[in-house]
């Protein structure tokens, strides 16, 4: 029997390469601007206290969020978050990555809510040499309340 040679056509290895390193022809990409670092020399810290959680947000004057923390983001679950411990912990962090990132020092406090974490978190603030400029309670109050129930019948 006469033997069949198959042909394969292989291309050389020197142009396998060539291939490789030629440039895709794509769009050039958009210039990205360099992230300046913000100094906000002072801002507010808004401190929601429930009975459940307590949620520390600090702003810049204008209102524009900064940093967060919470008790539950701090690793605290359940009734453990409502605690006060759990409230200084999340003030603390969330603080201090304002002062790293923002070089933060003077600060007005508002606090809403009735938990245990109000006091708590105010403490933080002196104890980490961020002076406090002004203290204010706004907390909501009902005006007028709930629609009383229906008259008993008899």
């Amino acid at each position: 029997m006469p033997e069949i040679e198959e042909s394969v056509q292989t291309k050389p290895a020197e142009s396998v390469s060539e291939e490789a390193d030629q440039p895709k022809t794509t769009l050039p990409a958009h210039k990205r601007r360099k992230k300046t670092k913000r100094n906000v020399a002072s801002g507010q810290v808004h401190v929601l206290a429930t009975f459940n959680n307590t949620i520390v947000s600090i702003t810049d004057p204008k209102g524009n969020a900064l940093t967060i923390s919470s008790s539950g983001a701090c690793g605290f679950r359940g009734s453990k978050k409502g605690t006060a411990y759990a409230a200084q912990v999340a003030a603390e962090r969330a603080v201090q990555t304002a002062k790293q990132q923002y070089g933060l020092s003077r600060v007005e406090v508002f606090v809403r809510g009735i938990g245990l974490g109000r006091d708590a978190a105010i403490r933080v603030l002196a104890s980490l040499d961020v002076a406090i400029d002004n203290i204010s309670d706004v907390t909501g109050v009902p005006h007028g309340g709930v629609r009383p129930p229906k008259a008993r019948r008899i």
